[in-house]
């Protein structure tokens, strides 16, 4: 069976956004945090863009979240947008709400997490980075993420 990893890009924010989740969820950057400046034939990029990040990624029980920075001298441009989520599906009420209440901090929350028609503990929100994300928790669900 294929393994799905989410892969988000940042403008130049990746290593901050990415300390933010280990605050929140923990463990340890898999392989630390790769730079652009590290990478062959970047000697002419600035010392800003050698400093955005290649390649990051945090373990987040069986997954990987994983994200990497723009580069605008190559022509790259972030867009944010709500076109994609990170649905995390605790294991408790009380997890469900820790890592809402802690993401959440200084982003737009959409949906409050309350109990929803169809049986669930649910809320969703955009992140301070732009990020968006859903917590669902379902006692009900069988679902072992």
């Amino acid at each position: 069976m294929p393994k799905l990893n989410p892969y988000l890009n940042f403008d130049g924010t990746a290593e901050e956004a990415f300390t933010f989740y280990q605050s929140v969820f923990g463990g340890e950057f898999v392989g630390g945090v790769m730079k652009m400046g590290n990478a062959p034939g970047t000697e002419n990029f600035s010392e800003e863009e050698k400093n955005r990040v290649m390649h990051i990624a945090l373990p987040i029980g069986k997954d990987l979240l994983m994200a990497s920075d723009t580069m605008p001298s190559i022509g790259q441009t972030l867009t944010q947008g709500n076109g994609n989520y990170i649905s995390i599906f605790p294991e408790s009420r009380e997890e469900a709400d820790r890592i809402f209440n802690a993401l959440s901090t200084d982003g737009e929350v959409e949906a409050p997490m309350e109990d929803q028609f169809w049986g669930d503990y649910f809320g969703s929100f955009k992140d301070k980075f732009g990020v968006y994300w859903m917590i669902n928790f379902s006692k009900d669900s069988g679902y072992e993420g």
